[in-house]
């Protein structure tokens, strides 16, 4: 045992030596020796204060290339990861269903439009604008754009849209592949898709697929869709200049129709021209072919589905320009369908207002015996106290009336405009009241019960003269005088006046220029805006934006932004109820002045505040704003021609004794009103 335990020992011992050689051999080596002094120099040493923390360039172009690796990595690994998905089936493309506000439905509208065509039924000049207008370096790139994408996705995180970051490829991936969905993660996958598509399908195919899912405007998918709905003819015998505004539709449709009113024309011309421009510039277009398209194109009327005749496409119109405020869909959007429309829209009240438009038109209307008749329109917008709108009357027949005249800023809104200055003078005037009213000499004045004038304290100062009866506010609102009202806007200013009808509820584009003109209603406003404004006259200053729109589901999930909106304060109490008072004495002076039997009806038990123009208004329209039981109804007319940018005159309109037309939408306020 002990020679064994010797012979152990004696052999660790050899084993330790050999290891301690094999060591220090080691060491020996250079490679293991650089090994043992590699360390990460930084701090770098040797240097001093913050010179310590600057890197090196060594250590810069080291940390550039390890985190361009990574990049390329994770691009490569993203690239394997992401599939081209199937396309979206057409087959699952519903149509939008809109409800009237009981729960029944109204309407369902857009079914899908759309008809394949190959390239080679699609004429050259059309690709040749498309990659002009939209993608000049199609042929040439990877079907991505790094610095558009870019873009994009800095403009979404900004809350911006992502406009302007696409190319062909990419919109073809959208269009196609996607949803139409703004946010980073889509931008993301349609890059990654794009990419791969332009390495699996040919250029040819890509543009084909574009032009056939494309979004043309009119309820167009395609352009084989948007040549019928523009031109009403096949892609193929589209010329040059026709597929110059085709392709400028595809930068927006809303915006660029031409036929789509508040500018879009002037955009569409100069859209036009710059895509023949551009076709000269890339090559695709000679300056000779050029110069034979110098005159627009203009296309065809839009032509709107039966299905949205009489007043169902006038609704269905103010219900998707709520949709597309509030939620920020658009009308592509839209398009895509699937969508539940839950809206204010009482069926009843719908057709009792058309009705009584219909009614009083045959009775009192003759355009076959006087050309004065003749052109006459109407627009008329029913709201309650809380925005909601629950009837409108856009004209004749949508599918005909393309113009919605009961959601339409255009129309001067005359005398009717005159309550918003007396309501801004009782807010903001010093010492105005019902009673002042401004003496022969200019200066502000009340007037006692006896008629006497009286010099209001510290306004205007001096005495006034004797026996001058000035005219109280309260009258010169209760007979349409002009002459007290305008001299109320300029002594509060009028500015001050402007600011006022805005918080009241009227859009401030809608607003004329603040003249010495402006009190007597210059103003533009629409049948809806006038008819939601005067809610606070009669709602003791509250009133809330108007609202057509309660519900908006897809495939089982809300749409967001159709909360009901909050009431705010337009004016105080106090002079709510004073300009209510005074429009109280306006209906029933309006009556008093129609002989009409008819005219004087009114719903049994009931209060009724109005505006109106009178009989000395010189606007080329007529307006009655009737507020009863809770709902204030609008009713404009006016005349409009055809090709005729201005409104006709309204004089002798229904004959001798209709006082410029004054009594017609009085007349229709009453019928509907009443339900006769």
């Amino acid at each position: 045992m002990a020679r064994h335990s010797s012979r152990t020992k004696r052999s660790r011992g050899r084993r330790g030596r050999r290891l301690l050689r094999d060591v220090r051999g080691l060491r020996g080596l250079r490679g293991l020796r650089g090994l043992r002094r590699f360390r990460v120099d930084y701090p770098r040493r040797g240097k001093s204060n913050w010179r310590r923390w600057v890197p090196s360039r060594l250590q810069v172009l080291s940390g550039f290339l390890v985190g361009f690796g990574a990049l390329v990595g994770l691009f490569a690994f993203v690239y394997a990861s992401v599939d081209i998905p199937e396309e979206n089936a057409e087959a699952r493309r519903q149509g939008t269903v809109y409800y009237w506000a009981d729960g029944t439905q109204m309407v369902s509208v857009g079914s899908v439009n759309r008809q394949n065509v190959t390239l080679a039924d699609i004429p050259d000049s059309m690709e040749h604008a498309v990659i002009a207008a939209e993608n000049e370096t199609f042929y040439s790139d990877p079907g991505v754009s790094a610095k558009g994408i870019a873009r994009a996705v800095v403009s979404i995180v900004k809350g911006g849209d992502t406009q302007g970051g696409s190319t062909i490829t990419q919109q073809y991936a959208k269009n196609t592949y996607l949803s139409q969905e703004q946010s980073a993660t889509r931008k993301f996958r349609e890059f990654f898709i794009a990419l791969k598509l332009n390495n699996t399908k040919s250029k040819e195919e890509i543009l084909q697929g574009y032009l056939n899912t494309s979004w043309f405007g009119r309820g167009a998918n395609g352009i084989q869709a948007a040549a019928h709905a523009y031109y009403g003819i096949p892609a193929k015998d589209l010329d040059p200049s026709q597929t110059a505004l085709l392709a400028a539709l595809l930068k927006g449709a809303e915006e660029y129709d031409p036929a789509g009113g508040g500018g879009n024309h002037a955009r569409a011309v100069e859209r036009w021209k710059w895509i023949l421009d551009r076709q000269v510039e890339t090559g695709s277009m000679t300056k000779t072919e050029r110069a034979r398209y110098q005159e627009f194109p203009e296309p065809k009327k839009a032509v709107k589905p039966t299905s949205l005749g009489g007043q169902t496409g006038y609704l269905v119109d103010i219900a998707n320009k709520y949709i597309k405020k509030r939620s920020g869909l658009t009308d592509k959007e839209l398009a895509q369908g699937g969508y539940r429309v839950r809206t204010t829209f009482e069926k009843s009240r719908v057709q009792q207002l058309e009705r009584a438009v219909r009614s009083v038109r045959e009775r009192d209307l003759d355009p076959k015996k006087r050309e004065a008749d003749k052109y006459v329109e109407v627009g008329a917008a029913s709201v309650r106290a809380d925005g909601a709108v629950v009837a409108v009357y856009g004209g004749a027949d949508a599918v005909t009336h393309f113009v919605n005249n009961a959601d339409t800023a255009g129309v001067p809104v005359g005398s009717a405009f005159k309550p918003f200055v007396l309501a801004a003078g009782l807010q903001h005037g010093e010492g105005v009241t019902l009673e002042s009213g401004f003496d022969t000499a200019g200066r502000l004045v009340k007037v006692s019960v006896g008629g006497i004038p009286v010099a209001e304290p510290g306004v205007g100062g001096g005495q006034v003269v004797a026996g001058a009866k000035p005219t109280t506010f309260y009258d010169a609102l209760r007979t349409q005088a002009n002459a007290p009202i305008a001299q109320l806007g300029k002594h509060i200013g009028m500015q001050k006046v402007k600011d006022f009808a805005v918080e009241a509820g009227l859009h401030e584009k809608s607003l004329a220029r603040p003249d010495k003109s402006f009190p007597l209603g210059t103003s533009t406003p629409s049948a809806v805006r006038m008819a939601d404004a005067y809610t606070a006259f009669t709602n003791r200053g509250m009133r809330a934006e108007p609202y057509s729109v309660t519900r908006m589901t897809r495939d089982g999930e809300s749409v967001e932004g159709f909360d009901k909106p909050e009431p705010q304060r337009a004016m105080d109490a106090s002079v709510a109820d004073s300009v209510d008072s005074a429009l109280s004495a306006v209906a029933w002076e309006a009556m008093r002045e129609d002989r009409r039997a008819d005219a004087f009806a009114r719903p049994v038990g009931s209060r009724i505040s109005a505006g109106t123009t009178g009989k000395d208004d010189r606007m080329k329209s007529a307006w009655f704003i009737g507020t009863t039981e809770g709902l204030t109804t609008a009713v404009t007319m006016f005349r409009s021609k055809p090709g005729t940018p201005q409104l006709l005159g309204m004089q002798d309109v229904g004959g001798t004794g209709a006082g410029r037309g004054n009594v017609f939408p009085l007349r229709i306020w009453s019928t509907y009103a009443t339900g006769k």
